[in-house]
């Protein structure tokens, strides 16, 4: 079969194809119709076979040319993603992230038990004997920390050259977003191994923060401590531990698979569980925002006190309420 035969014989199934294109680039909001969307699939199918057929018999680079573009077109219009609509996204996370929290709430009980609970001991117990502090962090750690939040150090990063600063803001952002999102999504992630280490993840790092807290009070930088953490901490603190329930719901599925098997177990709950644990990773996305520019700018610590409980109040109520009918 020479080339001009081959082209009168396929040109108007690719000319039918070009005009499915057309119409579904002009009406992408009302997807087409079903006898149409098989149509376009039989036509694709034919359109890959011809442009095979014309590479091996070498039957011209213009006739590939059109008709590798044509697959190209037809490829990216059948295989795209269908657009997110903003009513979409609300639901989610207005709706059924909250519900789908809601229906697991005792993988994060527990995640709060695990994180919260070394969290608090060791801040009471390292306020009052602030020496085991070095069992946990080394001198420098703590000497680092203790001098981040003495009143000059604070000074001389406020007084700072302002272009100076919005860099140096902007640099830790980006860090914030990499090491805080980095945590939950490895206390996550470690769900898979039998739950031990998201327990040992939320437990260690109860026991840090906990044990630097305290520390920090001991040597008296407390407002300045606690006036900078209380904003971000709201949702900082409670994505790791949302993280933390994701990881033992992965866990528990390891361990209690019931009548399936662990992969159908894990696949099973694993829905949600992911689902909760991209909610609690913009939730630090938030946290990591709030620390960068908000936790260290030059603000009465009143003011800050009244919007890090406002935000407190907000998680709680978002978390318990939000989405219900």
């Amino acid at each position: 079969m020479n080339k001009k035969t081959f082209m009168t014989m396929r040109k108007p199934a690719w000319d039918e194809f070009s005009e499915l294109l057309a119409k579904r680039s002009k009406t992408r909001r009302h997807p087409l119709s079903g006898p149409e969307v098989q149509q376009f699939s039989t036509l694709y199918r034919e359109l890959c076979n011809d442009l095979s057929m014309v590479r091996s018999r070498k039957l011209g680079e213009d006739l590939e040319a059109y008709l590798n573009a044509l697959v190209s077109e037809g490829h990216n219009s059948f295989y795209e993603s269908p657009a997110v609509k903003l009513s979409e996204f609300w639901n989610f996370v207005f709706v059924d992230y909250p519900r789908t929290f809601r229906r697991h709430w005792r993988y994060f009980l527990m995640a709060v038990l695990l994180f919260f609970g070394p969290f608090f001991c060791s801040w009471v117990t390292i306020q009052i004997n602030p020496s085991l502090a070095e069992r946990v962090l080394s001198a420098d750690q703590l000497e680092q920390a203790s001098v981040m939040y003495s009143a000059e150090s604070i000074e001389e990063r406020r007084s700072a050259d302002i272009v100076a600063y919005g860099q140096e803001r902007t640099g830790m952002f980006g860090f914030y977003i990499f090491n805080n999102v980095g945590i939950a999504l490895r206390t996550f992630a470690g769900g898979v191994l039998f739950g031990i280490v998201t327990v040992y993840t939320l437990l260690s790092n109860g026991i840090v923060l906990g044990t630097i807290s305290g520390f920090l009070l001991s040597e008296g930088h407390g407002d300045r401590f606690l006036s900078f953490i209380i904003s971000h901490g709201s949702f900082e603190l409670t994505a790791i531990a949302i993280a933390g329930g994701a990881g033992l719901m992965l866990g528990h599925a390891m361990i209690h698979p019931g009548q399936q098997t662990r992969l159908q177990s894990l696949k099973t709950r694993g829905v949600d569980a992911l689902k909760i644990a991209l909610g609690a990773a913009v939730m630090l996305v938030v946290a990591a925002f709030l620390e960068a520019f908000w936790s260290p700018a030059n603000i009465p610590n009143q003011f800050k006190y009244i919007m890090g409980s406002s935000l407190w109040l907000i998680v709680v109520f978002y978390l318990m309420f939000s989405g219900r009918r």
